[in-house]
């Protein structure tokens, strides 16, 4: 009798530790103030982790644009002049939290390299003919962004998606050109033909309400009198760029966006 006892003791004390444990893992994990504002003001553009997208990746240990917490504070107040990074609108003690949060990403343990780099340069310079929109450090033609920091400004999903549907993120409603934003919010392809019978083809580099600046496919820019011109097209949505997902395997799509996500510029 009395082992029989001590062996319900054991099964219930077994019963209540599985039910405490499973309690447990239900249990919603709770998020720091950090983590919240984060998720609702910043992962659209940076991901849910900071792992990047529309905006650059977070969770690495060192951010090129805001190396120290207070140039990190600086830059979520303020913006970045120029970029598609506006300021929070938020408050110091809100910004702060997020800061703090942002820091900790960076330490946390990151994911594993799925591409070679070396072998996607060979691809960017090769294959993909990447050049021939494109500026990297001083060499290409300036038909599309230069890329000799898009790894600061984009995430490594972002690029892999624009290498595969490069159309995704050009603007499809009309909207005027902002001098204080950069590509790809500006980007335009324009279709013109002048009063003298010219025919001009390319992207948009700038525009004014009397005169727009087009530079076409061979790296010429135009400037245009708005006045000049019998017929003009904006092709909102249209993008010169090539989709890659039958140029690139898998693996080659990996091993451009790990080389595409080193590009960081002047360090």
């Amino acid at each position: 009798m009395y082992f029989y006892k001590i062996r319900l003791r054991i099964l219930l004390c077994c019963v209540v530790y599985l039910l405490l444990r499973s309690l447990a893992s239900a249990a919603p994990i709770k998020r720091s103030a950090g983590e919240q504002l984060f998720t609702i003001h910043c992962a659209v553009c940076h991901g849910q982790k900071g792992e990047g997208g529309k905006g650059p990746t977070l969770a690495v240990p060192r951010l090129v644009r805001a190396p120290t917490f207070k140039s990190l504070i600086e830059v979520m107040r303020d913006g970045i002049p120029g970029t598609e990074m506006p300021d929070s609108g938020l408050e110091e003690a809100k910004i702060r939290q997020i800061a703090v949060y942002v820091r900790q990403l960076g330490r946390q343990p990151g994911g594993p390299v799925t591409g070679d780099p070396r072998a996607g340069e060979q691809l960017y310079w090769g294959k993909g003919r990447c050049s021939a929109c494109h500026v990297l450090n001083g060499r290409g033609t300036p038909i599309g962004p230069a890329l000799s920091d898009v790894g600061a400004r984009r995430g490594a999903p972002y690029l892999r998606t624009s290498l595969i549907d490069p159309e995704a993120d050009v603007p499809k409603g009309e909207q005027p050109y902002r001098e204080e934003i950069s590509i790809p919010t500006n980007f335009l392809q324009v279709e013109v033909r002048t009063k003298d019978g010219r025919d001009i083809f390319g992207v948009r580099v700038n525009e004014d309400t009397f005169s727009i600046q087009i530079r076409d496919l061979s790296g010429h820019t135009y400037s245009l009198f708005k006045s000049e011109l019998i017929h003009i097209e904006k092709q909102w949505g249209k993008s010169l760029m090539p989709g890659y997902s039958n140029t690139f395997s898998k693996r080659e799509l990996n091993d451009i966006v790990a080389f595409l996500t080193l590009l960081r510029g002047q360090q």
